[in-house]
Order: C-alpha cells, then sequence, then structure tokens
C-alpha cells in the first residue's frame, strides 16, 4: 500500500471527463513518427480572473517546411469550442488576463522586434480587439507580467549593464547605447570573443555582454524603467523550467519579489536569492529575504498579501537538493518550511485564492502528487499523519500535473495541465465531488479532510488522431537492489503483443542523473514511439530518481557508475524473470545526458546487450570537467567521499580508486568494449561538450567496435528542429533492428 505524507491531499478519480471523444471502431494501429509530429502541442495557459475563460498556446509542426509554429487561443472553461485570439498573429506567446477581466497582454514579434502587446478583451464573448503596443525597446521584451492594479506590467530584455540605465526620464540615452552596441557587433568585420569570466557560454549559446534585466512599463505610456540597473548578472537566473520572469507583484502592486544570483562566480553557484523592490520609491535597492545558502525560486504572493511563497533548497552548490516550500511572514520578517517532513520535492505551487491553502505537485513514485498544504491563523501548518487506507483513487498512475492555476471556489478548484505516457498534454479542470476524513493525528484528533476531485478534459487537441492510435498502457513494477533498497520500474508492451511470442527489447536509462521515468508525454524520447515497431520497452528508476525520497536522490552523487549501474542490471533482470514475452538475448540499452554516460559506462562493464545508443554522453570525467559551462554540476557530483574535493586537481597524486574522476570514466573501461555502439552528439551541446562524443567515436573505430556517429552541427543538447527529429529516430531506430532483430 502506498503511504502519503502529504498535508491536505487532492486524491484524482480514474475517471476522465464524460465529455471526451468517443472511441472509433476503427481497428486501431502503431503509432509512426509523422503521427507525432502531426499532434497538437500545448504550450502555455492562463485563466482570467472570473474563472470563465481559457487562453493557451498550441504549436503546430510543419514536417516539409521544418517549422514549429505557435498560436494563441480562447476557450470557455465550461464547454464551448476554442477560437483563436483574433488580435494574435503566429508566434505570439506570454497571454496574460488583466486583474479586472477587461484586457489582455501578450508577447509579439509582429514589427521586427518582439514587444509586449496589450488588448481589450470582451469577457461575454471572448473576444479580443484593439491591439497596441506597449514596448519599443531596441533590445525587445519577454516575460510580460500584469501588475494587479493593472496599470503597469514587468518584463525581461537582454542590454548591456555598462550602458546608461533606460528610465521615462533618460531621454533615450540608454536605449541608443543598447542599439548602437548592437549595430557595431552586427556589423563588424572581427567575431572574436575575449572571455574574462566564466559561463561564457551556456547550454546552446555564448553569452556575450548582454544580461538580462527587468523593467517596469506603465500601461499610460508614462515610460519604462530598468528595475535592475547596472546588474552583472542574469535577472531571473537561467532556468530549463522556464518561469518567466521569476518574480511577482504584490496584490498592492507596490513591491516586486525576483530571483536573482548575485555571486561573483555564476558557474560554480546554484544559490539564487529572493528579494523584494519597492517600486514607489525609483531609488530603492532590492532586499533579500530569503535565507537558505541553497536555490530559491518561483516567489509568489499570497492573494491578500501577508505571505510570500517560493521554493526552496538548502544546500549551496546542489542544483539536485530537496526543493522545499517555504513562506515568508512580510510583516515578522521570517521563512518557515511549511512541511519540513515531507521527503519529495515541491515541484509547483499555486496560492488558493482565500489565501488559506497553497496547492502543489510533487514527482511521485512515477506519477504526479496533488496536493495542498494548510495555514492556519498563527501561519503554522496543519500537519497530518500518513493515510491509514489506501486513496480512492487505488495504485494506478494519473499522470503529470503541471501549471497550475486556482479557480474562484465558486468555479471549482483547480486548472492544470495533465499529460500521461499515452496521452500529449491537455488542459484539465479538477472538480471537487466529496470530502473524507483519511486516519487521526498525532492527539488522536480527525486530520484534515481528503479533497477528491474528478479530473474533467477542457481541451481536446488531439482526440481524432489518438482515437487511430495503438498506444500501450504504462505497467509499473518493483523491485530490490543488491542492498535490498525498494526501487521501480516500468514497462510498456508493443502495441498488438502476443503473449506466446518473445519481443525485443529497448532498454531506456533516464537523464539528469536526477530525474525519473513516469507515467508523462516526450517528443524526444517518447516511450510509445520506441514500443511502436515491436519492442518491449522497459525503463528503471535507479538511484538518482526522484519521486522516492532525498536519500535515493542522493544516492548517485559520487557514485555514478556504482549502485545507479547495479540497480539498472537488477531492475532488468526483475523484469527479464517475470514478464515471459521478453527475449533477453535481444537488447539494446540507449540513454541521453547521463544516460548517455550510463550508456557508455554499460558498454565498459557488461556485454548483455546487443547494442547501444548513447546520445551526449560523458566519456572522459576530466575533459568533461574542462568543457562543461556549469561547473557547480560537476563539482558536486565528483566529490569523494561526497564531502571533500569536486576538482580533478585535488586528487592528482592518488590512486584511481579515490579519484572519482577516473573512477567513474567510462574511457578508462575502453579495453572491454564489445558491443555495437551508435553515438549521437550536437556541436552546440555546452552542457557535454562535442568533443566527449568525438572521444567516444574514435575509440570506438580504433578498436574496431561496429560504431556509427550522427553529428548534429546545429542541435545542441536536445534534439529539436523536426527534420533533424526525424533523422534521429529512423538512425535510432535502424540501428537498433540492425542488431536486435538478428535470431
Amino acid at each position: 500500500m502506498r503511504k502519503y505524507t502529504f498535508v491536505f491531499a487532492l486524491l484524482l478519480a480514474s475517471a476522465l471527463s464524460p465529455f471526451c471523444s468517443a472511441q472509433t471502431s476503427t481497428a486501431k494501429r502503431p503509432m509512426t513518427f509523422e503521427d507525432m509530429m502531426k499532434m497538437k502541442r500545448l504550450g502555455e495557459t492562463a485563466v482570467s480572473p472570473d474563472g470563465k475563460w481559457l487562453a493557451y498556446s498550441v504549436t503546430t509542426v510543419n514536417l516539409e517546411q521544418n517549422t514549429k509554429t505557435a498560436e494563441l487561443w480562447v476557450q470557455a472553461i465550461a464547454g464551448g469550442e476554442p477560437q483563436k485570439l483574433a488580435v494574435a498573429q503566429p508566434g505570439d506567446s506570454g497571454i496574460q488576463f488583466a486583474a479586472d477581466g477587461k484586457r489582455i497582454l501578450f508577447v509579439s514579434g509582429r514589427e521586427g522586434g518582439q514587444q509586449v502587446w496589450l488588448a481589450d478583451f470582451d469577457q461575454a464573448s471572448g473576444a479580443a480587439s484593439n491591439a497596441k503596443k506597449l514596448t519599443a525597446l531596441s533590445t525587445g521584451a519577454d516575460n510580460a507580467l500584469w501588475s494587479p492594479d493593472g496599470h503597469s506590467a514587468v518584463f525581461t530584455s537582454d542590454v548591456y549593464p555598462d550602458c546608461p540605465p533606460i528610465t521615462p526620464v533618460d531621454g533615450g540615452v540608454g536605449d541608443k547605447c543598447n542599439a548602437d552596441r548592437d549595430a557595431a557587433l552586427a556589423g563588424g568585420k572581427v567575431k572574436a570573443q575575449i572571455f574574462t569570466h566564466l559561463l561564457y557560454r551556456h547550454w546552446d549559446h555564448y553569452t556575450g555582454d548582454k544580461r538580462s534585466h527587468l523593467f517596469l512599463a506603465s500601461v499610460d505610456g508614462s515610460g519604462i524603467r530598468d528595475l535592475t540597473p547596472n546588474n552583472p548578472h542574469d535577472v531571473p537566473p537561467f532556468s530549463l523550467d522556464g518561469g518567466g520572469c521569476g518574480c511577482a507583484f504584490a496584490p498592492d502592486s507596490k513591491e516586486l519579489a525576483f530571483t536573482d544570483n548575485i555571486d561573483p562566480e555564476p558557474a560554480t553557484s546554484i544559490s539564487a536569492k529572493i528579494f523584494t523592490l519597492d517600486l514607489t520609491d525609483p531609488t530603492a535597492k532590492p532586499v533579500a529575504i530569503s535565507t537558505s545558502a541553497g536555490g530559491n525560486f518561483n516567489p509568489a504572493y499570497s492573494p491578500d498579501g501577508k505571505y510570500i511563497a517560493w521554493r526552496s533548497e538548502e544546500r549551496a552548490g546542489y542544483e539536485s537538493d530537496k526543493f522545499r516550500l517555504v513562506v515568508y511572514d512580510r510583516a515578522a520578517k521570517t521563512v518557515k518550511d511549511l512541511l519540513p517532513n515531507f521527503d519529495n520535492w515541491v515541484d509547483e505551487f499555486a496560492w488558493s485564492p482565500n489565501s488559506k491553502w497553497i496547492f502543489t505537485t510533487s514527482v511521485y513514485q512515477g506519477g504526479t502528487a496533488l496536493f495542498s498544504v494548510g495555514l492556519n491563523g498563527e501561519n503554522n501548518p496543519i500537519v497530518g499523519e500518513s493515510f491509514k487506507d489506501e486513496p480512492p483513487s487505488g495504485k494506478e498512475v494519473i499522470g503529470e500535473f503541471s501549471d497550475l492555476r486556482a479557480l474562484p471556489s465558486d468555479k471549482g478548484l483547480l486548472i492544470a495541465v495533465q499529460m500521461k505516457v499515452d496521452q500529449p498534454a491537455e488542459v484539465v479542470n479538477l472538480e471537487p465531488y466529496a470530502t473524507k476524513a483519511w486516519g487521526n493525528d498525532a492527539k488522536g484528533g480527525a486530520s484534515p479532510p481528503v479533497i477528491a476531485a474528478r479530473v474533467y478534459r477542457i481541451t481536446h487537441l488531439n482526440d481524432t488522431l489518438l482515437a487511430q492510435l495503438d498506444l500501450p498502457k504504462m505497467e509499473d513494477f518493483w523491485f530490490a537492489a543488491k542492498d535490498k533498497t525498494k526501487l521501480q520500474g516500468f514497462i510498456i508492451r508493443p502495441p498488438g503483443i502476443d503473449p506466446a511470442k518473445k519481443y525485443p527489447v529497448k532498454f531506456l536509462i533516464h537523464g539528469g542523473p536526477q530525474g525519473a521515468w513516469g507515467d508523462d508525454w516526450s517528443y524526444r524520447w517518447n516511450a510509445e514511439l520506441f514500443a511502436a515497431n515491436g519492442y518491449v520497452v522497459v525503463m528503471i528508476n535507479m538511484r538518482g530518481s526522484t519521486g522516492y525520497g532525498q536519500k535515493i536522490v542522493d544516492g548517485v552523487n559520487g557514485d555514478w557508475g556504482g549502485k545507479p549501474f547495479t540497480d539498472l542490471m537488477e531492475g532488468l533482470n526483475y523484469a527479464e524473470q517475470h514478464y515471459p514475452f521478453i527475449d533477453k538475448n535481444r537488447e539494446c540499452a540507449l540513454g541521453a545526458s547521463y544516460g548517455g554516460y550510463m550508456a557508455n559506462w554499460v558498454l565498459g562493464h557488461t556485454d548483455r546487450f546487443k547494442c547501444i545508443v548513447s546520445h551526449d554522453g560523458m566519456f572522459d570525467a576530466e575533459s568533461a570537467f574542462g568543457t562543461t559551462e556549469e561547473d557547480w554540476f560537476n563539482i558536486w557530483e565528483f566529490k569523494f567521499p561526497n564531502t571533500q574535493g569536486g576538482h580533478p586537481w585535488d586528487y592528482y597524486g592518488k590512486p584511481d580508486s579515490e579519484n572519482p574522476f577516473r573512477k567513474w570514466s567510462p574511457s578508462l573501461s575502453a579495453k572491454n568494449f564489445k558491443t555495437p555502439t551508435l553515438v549521437i552528439h550536437g556541436q552546440l551541446d555546452y552542457r557535454l561538450d562535442v568533443s566527449e562524443g568525438f572521444q567516444l567515436f574514435d575509440t570506438l573505430q580504433l578498436l574496431k567496435v561496429p560504431s556509427k556517429m550522427l553529428y548534429f552541427p546545429d542541435e545542441g543538447h536536445w534534439v529539436l528542429k523536426p527534420q533533424n527529429s526525424q533523422l534521429w529516430w529512423k538512425t535510432v531506430n535502424d540501428w537498433v533492428d540492425e542488431w536486435t532483430k538478428k535470431q
């Protein structure tokens, strides 16, 4: 039985909306890559203040033209046909409703550079009109956010910190300085750069001299002000999770909370802090309010203005420390962890309209735990015990929930985005239908009630296509690791499986390493598409995986090729023993990022696989240290024994057994390489430099191991362009077929 330790859980009924489209009686078929490219991809969402309207972005892929085009739509939450936002153009983004519901805000590049636009919104019909441009900076604008009073908007723009700050009274000097610098750079014959600091390149681009700053624009046209003038850091700091401006307005619009990392060496620090800024005083300076040494992100004011909540990590230098939910009391100036005994990450959160609850999501055992944290009058959490009985949703995995939007109390509970392994993202409405007390608290009293909520689909972006496809359900299993730790794995059967037959296996290894497989959809590593051409897909959440407590997450630190490797092998052993249709003599291991590293480690430590696919994997830990951009990651992960060192030079002169950079380098096991291997790497991958892929391929070729390299000159850590993705899937599937379908 699953045990939950949540304060106030939202348990989801298994039934989907009765409004879902009826399934066709036509025989279903396996999904193809072309099918996946035809699917409409849900993007950002917004909910009108009255809870009546949903606005969202949908991206359409044109495989032939190699393009992705986003468009903005509006739809009544209670039901009705979606309608394109009339004032928007293809490529527009960032739609938001004003607090009065009568206007919308969005970002558009229709006149060249991307700027913030406003338009009127008819609350009765959902129509928008009278679009007008709010900003006109030479450096553009993005990540816009309405102020609650509707008089201003905050946004980000990349500027030169040493240019004069842009203010309403600077006479345009600041913007002209930025425009002149950009023009000189674009027209210069010499493209060389001089670096004087680290993080000179990041993710897939060279950072240059510009930095992201926060700006405030008055809706009445009275001017734009740089809120972080002369700041040499990016505000907000880079985040793969997006997060917009990383900022929030106080309900009275007089204060802004935002995230900034002011450490002098950003390449070795994740210690972002939460700051507040008095917007009524142009001379005010930001004030730090977060107290932890680790990262602090996603500030959000309570609707009553008394508190600011955010996600916080304790340990400096560790980007995968436990994300806690903390609340700052603005009057008392104190920070409190609301869930000190909760052992998983708080991934997202949203305040309830009455400021008494915070709705939260957490990755939990392959799915998403959705719950809320209650605040009592003294601002203390209402802590409950684990449930005594199985929750009403049973043991099924219920997918991944994100993008939470609390509804007015008379409209329901939450709007969220839900996806599953067999369902791309859709917007859903979580409507409560019952409450029930579960268990007792430590003093014998009744614990807070559980809200049971049905999940109703609002959008139906791909119903017609999905009705034609045979997308097998994902099943989970549990097994014991070598040290008896209980771990979870997942399996997807091939479409139309004949249980009497044996099928080859694609053994997928997730990245991170602090990540996890689960019931969610991907357009890059899609488990259903891997299974579609006659394969059993097996996925193991080994040590380092999220959703099983921080001890499991930390279990990979300093032990990259140790327990995680044996976890993977034990999990695959279990699947082979318990699923008789698996042909253990026809298995291929595939992984990307840390999964690519582990594929390389597997290459030198077992011959059980017929083939290997290594995408953007680390081959030599010492060379990878000097070519990655986020130094904090390797410094933390290659400490020995988890407390000292972290740099290659810390271990010079020591035996390999005490040097994690050598102990865990796949390159030092090259003499054992025998398995046919496909190497994939992108030139623009600055997390794991392309030289790692070149070194692996060079080694394989010199050892005469059957090998091939797929090189993308225009991709980074991920393959994103449609036709590049098409080539990726064809090359990978052809490679696996070549080595596993031979009898």
